[in-house]
């Protein structure tokens, strides 16, 4: 009997042991992919550095996320997961990204100004710009000198002479690492700059189609618009859509139903106030550089 009555305890025990076991693995398990942290954010931020008038680049791409918050330091925030940001005066920033009104992460952004003179009466040109920036993105470079003035660049893209001015723009159709070169009537020998281009987030991903992409944009630009047309947060769908695609231009042209046009601004203002427009369908159009979205097709109805 006393034989039976351990047997039947260590069993219990060991069951208990086995028990205890499997709701630690389990409370790690649920901690891993429940419970997240701000550690979690896959976001990213740069350059952490760059000149006023350059472009800022922002993603998260956390797998997790249902909301993004991106305040810049100056008073402006965005509610997009990734997009593009210019700030209009120089200085110290901090850009915090919070995700789902829970997790938060900050970048420290230092923005340079543009006038930045050469010291020195006898230093030979160099070339001003980002060593890393984005597929697509209108990338500035600049010609910082004295002396020279005659410039050829070449953006190493084309293997030809892009611009012959000081200033140039450029906007890099493939991924890659490229090495810039300017040519002046400085030296006999041209000013060198190693720049990284990372593929563009509005192909979305590798596996994704430029079609599928675009059909992306559609939606979202869709979307918003109805949140205006149903009344919610006027100023709040509008930025969006100014910032994110329109690079800022409220003029950019609406047509609409196919005929009759007007720009961002005034179509946006109306519909704020017609809240029984079904937005069916939108057809966004690019300009060349695939940067900045110029024209907008919208088809809608009257509930």
């Amino acid at each position: 009997m006393t034989n039976l009555v351990q047997r039947n305890r260590m069993k219990i025990l060991i069951s208990t042991l086995v028990a205890l076991a499997f709701l630690a693995l389990l409370f790690s398990w649920l901690q891993r992919r429940v419970w997240r942290s701000a550690g979690d954010l896959n976001a990213r931020v740069y350059p952490l550095q760059l000149k006023l008038g350059d472009t800022l680049f922002f993603a998260d791409k956390s797998s997790f996320a249902r909301s993004h918050r991106w305040a810049f330091g100056d008073g402006n925030i965005l509610l997009s997961d990734s997009g593009y940001y210019r700030y209009s005066q120089p200085g110290y920033y901090q850009v915090s990204l919070t995700v789902n009104n829970s997790y938060s992460r900050i970048f420290n952004i230092r923005v340079l100004d543009t006038l930045v003179t050469v010291r020195t009466e006898d230093s030979v040109t160099i070339i001003e710009a980002p060593e890393m920036a984005m597929q697509f993105e209108n990338v500035v470079f600049r010609a910082r000198t004295r002396k020279a003035r005659l410039f050829s660049w070449k953006f190493g893209e084309s293997q030809t002479i892009d611009a012959r001015e000081a200033m140039a723009i450029y906007a890099y159709q493939q991924p890659g690492e490229y090495l810039v070169s300017l040519s002046t009537d400085e030296t006999p020998y041209p000013a060198l700059h190693k720049i990284k281009i990372l593929p563009s987030y509005k192909l979305v991903n590798d596996s994704t189609s430029l079609d599928d992409a675009y059909r992306e944009i559609d939606d979202d630009f869709k979307y918003h618009l109805q949140q205006i047309a149903n009344g919610s947060q006027f100023n709040e769908h509008y930025n969006y859509l100014l910032r994110k695609y329109l690079c800022g231009n409220e003029n950019t042209v609406m047509r609409v139903n196919g005929s009759k046009l007007s720009n961002f601004y005034y179509y946006c203002s109306g519909l704020q106030f017609d809240k029984q427009t079904s937005i069916q369908a939108v057809k966004v159009g690019f300009d060349n550089a695939q940067d900045c979205v110029t024209k907008v097709e919208v088809q809608q109805t009257k509930e």
